[in-house]
């Protein structure tokens, strides 16, 4: 090796460092959590002229998830009549895995303070519910844990 070559690469040796690092930083980002589901209250509405009971909860850990999660994927399949369907989905579920609603529009991650389900007056609800949160684009699911129906 001659003494100009091994001064290049002696040059090129941090730069070298610096990528691998940086590109291990990147990939050891943790994944976000799971979702912390938890009810905020309840709420009587009426639609079609029937009288139902609106089930409100929240994420806990919302700030934990990026936005790039709930942007928009007009490259994704559509949710409906919706080709602007949100990247991730939220599916809300009763203990035993019954789907009660579901969001394909969420915009942001604090939109997760308006997920919901209903149920006409007099219907017993469930009583405890979970949801799903999944990233169509990587195909992963974040399921949270039970949360109580009664506020």
């Amino acid at each position: 090796m001659t003494f100009k070559s091994r001064n290049k690469s002696l040059m090129l040796f941090p730069v070298l460092v610096l990528a691998v690092l940086a590109t291990q930083t990147v990939a050891s980002a943790p994944p976000p959590p799971n979702p912390v589901l938890y009810m905020m209250g309840t709420e009587p509405y009426q639609t079609g002229g029937k009288h139902l009971i609106r089930y409100n909860f929240d994420v806990l850990n919302k700030a934990d998830y990026p936005a790039a999660l709930f942007a928009a994927a007009p490259d994704l399949p559509p949710c409906g009549a919706n080709t602007k369907a949100s990247r991730t989905w939220v599916d809300i579920f009763d203990q035993r895995g019954k789907r009660l609603n579901g969001f394909c529009a969420l915009g942001k991650p604090n939109d997760l303070t308006g997920i919901w389900f209903a149920l006409e007056e007099g219907i017993v609800p469930p009583s405890y519910v979970y949801i799903e949160m999944t990233d169509r684009q990587t195909n992963i699911k974040y399921k949270s844990n039970l949360a109580d129906t009664v506020s």
